[in-house]
């Protein structure tokens, strides 16, 4: 069924007052447990707040005629990425432009240097824990509406059946005229709207999700489960679903890093994000649990066609999609200097791919870009990059493992403060994996997952569980089979 949103409000009576302030002191000491600060040191903050006002000298080209147009979550200021769609005989043609972060960021400077300590942003309900300093991020180097913006731009040529027929890359400046959101366009196109920007999104967006259909690609459809602070002063948990038009947006950005891939690859330099194939032996369990949860897989079907299929409102397909998880491990990333390596493609994007289209956020696009560029333009990679390269795989490892940390110690910390108050009532959850302490299951009527120890019952059946223990303080939440 449908999971409701639950505000955490100091005016739910369901929700003790206290909880909340916990919640936010949890939130605090997360942060603090894991090392990230909010606080930028001095000179990298000085750095910043100069380049900003004084930036380096404008690439040559000028593309600000484009109406570029940003889609972003509501309230987003961290713009990476803007757009313009336009046909191109039976096919498209994407600019597609990225902040220009290299612009701003010297080698060797102290941002350099922080920069690469953070590896990315990592975001809280609370607050978000910025790779750059606001000033940068939200600022200077933000594809703002309005604004004129050093930027990355990427002109892609697709076919008419959406493959790439061509891709360069060159420095421009460009000025975004309008900053949308996914629901918003997703409400206009449902509405049959005749905007030519949103009818080209929606055909682009078709198009290569028929080609990684076809290359035999998969996305995993795990539900979000997502914490937002309100404008109360609470806080929401929601398993939120997404909606057709991120996908398409998505299969743009993944066009560009394919793109950017094969440039990498062609040139013998660059950094790939890069996945394994799913073992004979994962493939083979993940089956089992198929069969198990009375879920069809025709053997001709791909397991990327039968993950695209599963619907995450049923319990059972549900199940499966955290069985599918197991089919999705070891992504990484792996420096290209001269052949090609053993290990350069994605298995879920089913090719090469690279990231290159969030340097505001993520430390590795801010290289990529640069090769990419220089690669397109016939340009030697400037040594300082090339030297980095080797260092960010294990920069980048580093940070993902902090940002998970902290988006799962956060989410913990909400579901204790939704269950706070619910200690010894009976709950109705679906199971929807197994680990080597007991079960996670997912309560019916609340966005909760959560681990039940020392029980097992089999994936996709009802059960009803005992509230424990909801400690918010230590982000805890203990359940047991009733």
């Amino acid at each position: 069924m449908p999971h409701p949103k639950v505000v955490l409000t100091p005016t739910d009576a369901d929700v003790p007052t206290g909880s909340l302030a916990a919640l936010r002191a949890r939130f605090e000491a997360v942060r603090a447990e894991l090392g990230l600060s909010l606080d930028y040191p001095p000179d990298a903050l000085a750095e910043a707040e100069r380049v900003a006002e004084a930036p380096p000298a404008p690439p040559e080209r000028d593309e600000t005629a484009l109406p570029f147009f940003t889609i972003d979550p509501p309230g987003s200021m961290d713009l990476d990425q803007a757009m313009h769609l336009e046909r191109d005989g039976d096919g498209h043609r994407i600019r597609y432009a990225i902040a220009d972060v290299p612009a701003f960021v010297a080698p060797g400077s102290a941002l350099d240097r922080v920069t690469r300590e953070r590896g990315q942003t990592v975001y809280c309900p609370d607050v978000r824990v910025p790779l750059h300093p606001e000033v940068l991020s939200e600022g200077a180097a933000s594809l703002l509406p309005g604004t004129v913006r050093p930027a990355f731009v990427w002109d892609l040529r697709l076919d008419g059946a959406g493959a790439i027929a061509s891709a360069e890359v060159y420095r421009a400046m460009v000025r975004s005229v309008e900053r949308l959101d996914y629901a918003t366009v997703q409400a206009a196109v449902d509405a049959g709207t005749d905007d030519e920007r949103f009818v080209l999104l929606e055909e682009v967006g078709g198009r290569r999700l028929a080609q990684e259909k076809a290359r035999g690609g998969a996305s995993l459809p795990m539900p979000e489960q997502q914490v937002t602070e309100g404008p109360d002063g609470g806080f929401s948990l929601e398993f939120r679903p997404p909606v057709a038009a991120e996908e398409w947006n998505a299969q743009i950005s993944l066009a560009t890093g394919m793109a950017a891939a094969t440039m990498m690859l062609e040139g013998g330099v660059g950094i790939l994000r890069t996945m394994p194939k799913p073992t004979d032996e994962a493939l083979a369990r993940f089956r089992r649990a198929a069969r198990g949860l009375g879920v069809d897989w025709p053997q001709e079907q791909s397991y990327g066609d039968l993950v695209r299929s599963l619907d995450r409102r049923n319990p059972r397909h549900l199940a499966l999609i955290h069985e599918a998880t197991t089919l999705f491990r070891g992504a990484g990333y792996t420096v290209v200097d001269g052949p090609v390596p053993k290990v350069h493609e994605h298995a879920a994007v089913a090719g090469p791919y690279a990231h290159v289209t969030a340097p505001l956020r993520r430390l590795v696009d801010r290289f990529g870009l640069v090769v990419c560029e220089a690669l397109s333009q016939g340009r030697e990679v400037p040594g300082e990059v090339r030297e980095a390269l080797p260092l960010v795989p294990e920069l980048m490892a580093a940070s993902d493992r902090t940002a998970r940390a902290a988006e799962r110690a956060c989410a913990d910390a909400t579901e204790a403060a939704l269950l706070h108050g619910r200690e010894g009532h009976t709950l109705r959850a679906v199971v929807v994996d197994h680990t080597d302490k007991g079960m996670e299951v997912q309560l019916v009527e609340l966005p909760v997952l959560a681990r039940v120890a020392g029980d097992r019952a089999g994936l996709g059946e009802d059960v009803e569980v005992r509230v424990e223990r909801a400690d918010v303080a230590a982000g805890e939440v203990v359940l047991r089979r009733a």
